[in-house]
């Protein structure tokens, strides 16, 4: 199934900051042997302010989109643009003062507190040996207000919440002032409240900061509901891209997912999932 856009085929280059432009990858244990995953031509566009979640099943190729936008991974064929420039081809510096990850995991180096953890964000536009100055602080004390997290300033990060964690790992990567927001299943392992807490706050951040944020996720319904499109891929082809409503349509999400699915219109007048048991 090919993909289908719900935008301009050839949208103002004024409006767009991040170009996904056919872009595929493949990956092989051996060059002499076929490839073990490959993702084929995929396409989007994404605007200051705009979430766009990337849903999937495993290994659909979410993950590798993700590395492709970040420019960590260069393309087979396609482009990834960010504001007009190619991201794989960035030097590392620049990338990281442009495009934030934030991983699933972010396993701790040594003990720190969480303004100490949040400063190490600012470490792409040090020229010193000296890591920090007194702006760099502020701006990570800034970073931690943004997300809410002013009051774990001082806290031990091993001594925080799965919830408390995850707001001040986004504070590290608002402290590198990207324009671009990258989000690896950042939910994951996170109770309800926490899910929605931070989902809130990106919605906030880029609608006051315009920043342009990405996220992977298996979370339909929070997607549905924090998105503004949808980038839905399936055993490495790109099948739809559009808004929530546009994308989750019930035979496709039941193909793409394998089970008896029910999408209905919920109270904020987003579409809503219900999985349908099989006995």
């Amino acid at each position: 199934m090919a993909a289908s856009f719900t935008f301009g085929e050839n949208p103002r280059a004024s409006e767009i900051r991040l170009s996904v432009e056919q872009v595929s990858y493949a990956y092989s244990a051996n060059p002499s042997q076929a490839p073990l995953f490959t993702l084929e031509a995929t396409s989007f566009h994404a605007r200051p302010g705009e979430i766009v979640a990337i849903l999937g099943p495993n290994a659909s190729g979410k993950s590798t989109v993700l590395k492709l936008i970040a420019g960590t991974q260069q393309p087979l064929s396609g482009r990834v643009l960010l504001n007009g420039f190619v991201t794989h081809s960035l030097t590392p510096r620049i990338r990281a003062q442009r495009i934030a990850m934030v991983q699933q995991e972010s396993p701790l180096l040594f003990p720190c507190r969480a303004w100490e953890f949040v400063l190490q964000g600012r470490h792409p536009y040090s020229r010193t040996l000296h890591f920090e100055s007194g702006d760099d602080v502020l701006i990570a004390r800034n970073a931690l207000a943004q997300v809410g997290a002013q009051d774990l300033s001082d806290r031990w990060m091993d001594q925080l919440s799965g919830g408390e964690k995850q707001r001040v790992i986004l504070a590290r990567a608002l402290s590198q002032q990207p324009l671009l927001l990258l989000l690896d299943e950042p939910t994951l392992h996170l109770d309800i409240g926490s899910q929605v807490g931070l989902l809130d706050t990106l919605r906030r951040l880029a609608a006051e900061n315009r920043y342009t944020v990405i996220v992977v996720t298996h979370e339909l319904n929070l997607a549905a509901q924090y998105a503004d499109q949808i980038v839905l891929l399936h055993r490495g082809k790109c099948l739809r891209v559009g808004p929530p409503a546009v994308v989750y349509q019930r035979e496709l999400l039941e193909q793409v997912f394998q089970t008896p699915l029910a999408v209905e219109s919920s109270p904020t007048g987003r579409p809503r999932v219900t999985i349908i048991p099989v006995s």
